[in-house]
């Protein structure tokens, strides 16, 4: 079956930690490049996620990657597969 390969890739993202303040949770800042459907102009559109951090590794400021995952509580959908880059 092919299907399996379909089922098990999840949604990773790349964004900065703009919160810290929850114990096992970060908040995330997504942002993504999108063109204005009328006047063609390029915009950044960003959305904030709530993100498990079962060790509180991450801090503000730095670049993470986060994966999809089953919902952990009201807001958490994702949890964070890795730290990219840390803050200066």
């Amino acid at each position: 079956m092919t299907d399996n390969i379909d089922r098990n890739s999840r949604k990773e993202r790349q964004g900065v930690v703009v919160s810290d303040t929850q114990d096992k949770t970060i908040v995330v800042r997504i942002e993504r490049r999108t063109t204005h459907p009328l006047y063609g102009k390029t915009m950044t559109a960003s959305k904030r996620y709530h993100v498990h951090d079962e060790t509180n590794e991450a801090g503000v400021g730095d670049t993470v990657r986060i994966a999809e995952t089953r919902p952990i509580s009201k807001l958490k959908r994702w949890r964070l597969a890795g730290i990219v880059e840390r803050a200066k």
